[in-house]
């Protein structure tokens, strides 16, 4: 079982930046990522990162976020630049159970965080 509790959220104007992490109460081998979810949408993937370094965006944050993961401290990090209004969201941590080629796929994931609010206007 892994716990995953996530900080960093908070306000800020558009064009700002905000840099969100993700702790994990142990190591994490396989997929991580960072989802988000609006009131009456579905969650979506923002960032995902596979244990040899692999990443993947969204098209909506390429060139702006950047995920990383590190593995001496258990925390993965999502760096959020040029924010838009349309980036507020819920945003939470997820990582899978086992081995999976590609981390895109949401229902790959068992281990969820609370979340952190990101608010941009």
């Amino acid at each position: 079982h892994v716990q995953l509790v996530e900080s960093g959220g908070g306000s800020v104007q558009a064009g700002g930046s905000l840099t969100l992490t993700c702790t994990a109460s142990r190591y994490s081998a396989y997929c991580m990522g960072w989802f988000r979810q609006t009131p009456g949408k579905e969650r979506e993937g923002v960032a995902t990162i596979q244990r040899d370094g692999r990443t993947n965006y969204a098209n909506s944050v390429k060139d702006r976020f950047t995920i990383s993961k590190d593995n001496a401290r258990n925390t993965l990090s999502l760096q959020m630049n040029s924010l838009k209004p349309e980036d507020t969201a819920m945003y939470y941590c997820a990582a899978a159970s086992y081995y999976t080629y590609d981390c895109t796929r949401m229902g790959d994931y068992k281990y969820w965080g609370q979340g952190t609010q990101v608010t941009v206007s």
